[in-house]
């Protein structure tokens, strides 16, 4: 349910599960960390979006209920720690809905481009869950004084708002989109740059990241034994059962 493919010497990884607007299953986070730290050493960057109209609708909930939360929020938070452990841009094509743990890993990417349709979504609030992927950090450093009530408004902002929060640094139309990424990738490892370099020193440090993912572990826990994760995961499948 992944696809990866390499244009101009960059990895083009890609979401490929259109039927379930590329929900993320257990074994596709696993398979996502694993082709970023494969690829962010032989690439020259990586470029990561989804197939379809959606980026990806977040974690697989029908396969997460009665599932522990702390082990599937650990899933999220390795995919975040793949990329900051590379030392290869790695650029977010967003070409549709990206929500939850999939909207908050696009968070410590080196840049963001947005199609026209790209749209994020923070549902979990309003579900009793709780943020991952070091999004209690992250979304701070790009948003702001926002970031407080992006979360607990469960927020959803089309592309301009999006761009406009500061969570997408770009719009291109889509047929561009992973064009553009691409190139992006390409000009920033020209030879005779010091991307590595720059990017050891401008990333979040992997260090205050890694203390967010602990507290951010303990949240889950706290959600799932308070009763609030199990009851909000079952509103949500509930409404849409036929």
């Amino acid at each position: 349910m992944i696809d990866v493919t390499v244009r101009d010497e960059v990895a083009l990884i890609t979401l490929a599960r259109p039927e379930k607007l590329n929900a993320l299953t257990a074994g596709m986070r696993k398979d996502l960390a694993a082709a970023v730290r494969a690829h962010g050493r032989t690439a020259r960057g990586i470029v990561i979006t989804g197939a379809g109209r959606a980026f990806s609708a977040g974690e697989d909930i029908a396969e997460a209920a009665g599932k522990p939360l702390e082990a599937e929020v650990e899933l999220f938070h390795d995919m975040t720690r793949a990329v900051l452990e590379t030392r290869v841009p790695v650029v977010a094509a967003v070409n549709g809905l990206a929500v939850g743990g999939a909207a908050e890993w696009t968070l410590c990417f080196d840049t963001r481009i947005g199609a026209p349709a790209a749209e994020y979504f923070f549902p979990e609030n309003h579900l009793g869950l709780s943020i991952s992927n070091a999004a209690s950090h992250l979304l701070l450093r790009l948003a702001g004084g926002r970031a407080l009530r992006l979360v607990l408004n469960s927020a959803r902002l089309s592309a301009a708002d999006a761009l406009a929060a500061g969570l997408l640094d770009e719009l291109v139309p889509a047929e561009e989109l992973v064009e553009t990424a691409i190139a992006r990738v390409r000009h920033w490892t020209r030879p005779g740059t010091a991307t590595a370099v720059h990017l050891g020193l401008l990333r979040p440090p992997l260090a205050e990241v890694e203390r967010a993912f602990e507290a951010e572990t303990v949240a889950a826990r706290q959600v799932e034994q308070s009763g609030l994760a199990q009851a909000g995961m079952t509103r949500f499948l509930t409404r849409r059962t036929p």
